[in-house]
């Protein structure tokens, strides 16, 4: 490690500590924690849930930074000692590419510093342009992030899914549960492309076929959504795919419209109608809460932009299987292992992805 290298790691651990607000999230804590000392404090618990969750993330972000900043001081101090014969020059590097691994963590980590990143999701695929194929990719990128998300320690709920004419899923949704699951997985709206050689072509052609990605946070008891029941439609119908007999003889699933924003959503994740109804209104208040953020960015639309059609020039990510390779056109990531991707390795995607957006944000 030279002098010019330890002087740029602390240039962006000055970054850092600017975007994180670090000086105004230690006021925060301080604030907060003489909040949680009233006797009081607990007489609304629901007050007193939010607050502790706030401490509790500025906390993390504070002691974020102070790792970083800890492991910079650590080789900076072995320089010095280098200097007079007190340490190798192999203990300063290392110590260096331990700051440079902090210091790249803790910048992504960063780039999840919105309210809404915190929170879990939903997930909602639609096959696009090439029918069974389509239908078929649209399955494929299911199991993808099913396998991404319990690879990472999340909870997967599948709450709607209609099934293909021929083959694979016309369309489905499913909520991650975890923490950042929202935050992580933002960054995948868009359409999907996938080149193959077709199993469902007997001249065995390659076909190209897309499929649509939403993500949609959903939203806690920290967030309040009034809805009017007058503005609601309700409907029952019978669970399809599988879970035995009882899908098939019971009226529990529901499908919810708003009428003011035209918004529909469907669950049949639970047997009992009323734990549908339940998460349905989750659902509904997670596109509601959704669609004032957009509201709110609307000169960024961040998201809006790339929910386009699922053809030719909309696309986000190609993955082409006979010549081995996924390419995010967006951050110009790629790698050469499909198989890889498909089985859930997602992460270095969704990092260049994030990255590539704070840049563009600062």
């Amino acid at each position: 490690m030279t002098i010019e290298q330890l002087k740029s790691l602390q240039e962006r651990l000055n970054k850092l500590r600017a975007y994180l607000a670090i000086d105004k999230r230690l006021l925060e804590i301080e604030e907060k924690e003489q909040l949680s000392l009233d006797p009081n404090f607990w007489n609304d618990a629901k007050r007193a849930e939010t607050i502790l969750k706030e401490l509790k993330l500025h906390k993390a972000w504070v002691n974020s930074y102070k790792e970083v900043a800890g492991k910079i001081e650590d080789a900076a101090v072995l320089l010095e000692f280098q200097k007079e014969g007190e340490s190798t020059e192999e203990e300063v590097n290392e110590a260096y590419l331990e700051a440079i691994e902090q210091i790249e963590n803790a910048e992504f980590k960063s780039t999840l510093n919105q309210k809404q990143d915190e929170l879990d999701c939903i997930l909602e695929i639609n096959a696009g342009a090439g029918g069974t194929e389509s239908c078929d990719w649209s399955q494929m990128l299911l199991r993808m992030y099913t396998m991404w998300a319990e690879k990472n320690g999340y909870k997967v709920s599948l709450l709607n899914e209609v099934i293909g004419d021929v083959a694979g899923i016309k369309s489905a949704e499913i909520e991650i549960s975890g923490d950042y699951a929202y935050g992580y997985l933002k960054g995948e709206n868009g359409v999907h492309r996938l080149v193959r050689v077709s199993p469902f072509n007997a001249q065995g052609k390659r076909m190209t076929s897309f499929a649509s990605v939403f993500v949609h946070p959903m939203i806690d008891d920290s967030i309040d959504i009034n809805i009017n029941p007058a503005d609601l439609e309700w409907d029952r119908f019978r669970a399809s795919g599988a879970g035995g007999q009882h899908v098939n003889k019971t009226e529990s699933a529901v499908r919810i419209r708003h009428i003011p924003s035209g918004i529909t959503v469907e669950c049949q994740e639970e047997r009992s109608q009323h734990l549908n109804r339940e998460k349905a209104m989750k659902m509904l208040k997670s596109r509601l809460y959704e669609q004032e953020l957009q509201r709110q960015l609307e000169e960024k639309d961040k998201v809006e932009a790339t929910k386009m059609k699922n053809e030719w020039g909309s696309q986000i990510r190609s993955y082409v299987l006979d010549d081995r390779w996924v390419k995010d056109l967006r951050s110009g990531y790629k790698v050469n292992n499909p198989d890889k991707v498909l089985d859930g390795e997602l992460n270095e995607f969704l990092k260049a992805y994030l990255m590539i957006n704070k840049r563009e944000e600062v």
